[in-house]
């Protein structure tokens, strides 16, 4: 990882910061690549059973893309017809948030500041957001005469509704974080000054927690908005049947008979 996302692994728990604070941290190419790396290893980690994604400063926890560097690359596009400037949605976002989406692990997000454009999708990729009093959010994406990228377009209508959506799409505009929270988009709103340790909590809590149940509800969840009931039924049997094969229902089972609180492994 380069110095602008960090990287830490802590008892069970994989810490992922933005660390451009001075630059609101806007995503730049390096920031996008290291982002990119560091979800997919936390995902694919078996070790890791939570991450948690941040950012450093109080001002902004991802303004979205980086436009000064945006600026120059259009540029250098017109005058070689090359076209690699928009490749950054299917080389740097689309990875970023299938690995956050579909890590077979709990993800929280902690919005310290602005999240706006692909700052807002990558928080929308998480399972649950703690938010700062202080935060905003803001699609932005048609203010600069785009259309949604970062998954705005599939996660934004699935927690807000598709009316409210095309509203914040159309006209975007900063959301505070009791709007936010109003809408969905916030799952708990803390002081500035409490946050980082909030986040922290709620992830260790959800690392310590039954993860192999955990990944098959998000899986669950993301199956049923997709498919017929019957469909939907199949699936619930399925993934039920795999956890309750792993060894953590049966921790829970003998805990509760016991009334003892259940250490998971998560296996």
């Amino acid at each position: 990882m380069t110095d602008t996302v960090l990287y830490e692994v802590s008892d069970g728990l994989a810490t992922i910061t933005l660390n451009r604070p001075g630059a609101m941290n806007a995503l730049n190419i390096a920031t996008k690549v290291a982002l990119r790396e560091a979800a997919r290893e936390a995902a694919a980690d078996t070790a890791v059973r939570a991450i948690l994604l941040t950012a450093a400063g109080d001002r902004a926890f991802c303004v979205g893309q980086d436009l000064k560097e945006h600026i120059t690359l259009l540029a250098s596009d017109r005058e070689t017809g090359a076209g690699q400037t928009m490749t950054t949605v299917r080389e740097h976002y689309n990875p970023i948030v299938r690995a956050l989406v579909s890590a077979p692990k709990p993800v929280v997000a902690a919005v310290n500041g602005v999240a706006a454009g692909a700052g807002l999708g990558f928080a929308l990729a998480a399972d649950y957001r703690v938010v700062a009093d202080t935060a905003a959010f803001n699609t932005s994406f048609a203010g600069v005469a785009l259309t949604a990228d970062s998954g705005v377009s599939w996660t934004l209508p699935r927690v807000v509704g598709p009316g409210r959506a095309a509203d914040l799409l159309l006209f975007p505009r900063s959301i505070s974080a009791q709007d936010a929270f109003e809408l969905g988009i916030a799952n708990k709103v803390v002081p500035s000054a409490e946050l980082r340790a909030e986040g922290e909590k709620v992830a260790r809590k959800l690392a310590e927690g039954p993860t192999v149940a955990y990944a098959a509800l998000k899986e669950a969840v993301a199956y049923g908005l997709t498919h017929s009931l019957d469909e939907t039924l199949d699936k619930e049997d399925e993934l039920q049947t795999r956890a309750g094969a792993a060894e953590d229902h049966a921790i829970a089972v003998q805990a509760f008979v016991n009334k003892e609180k259940p250490k998971y492994l998560g296996r």
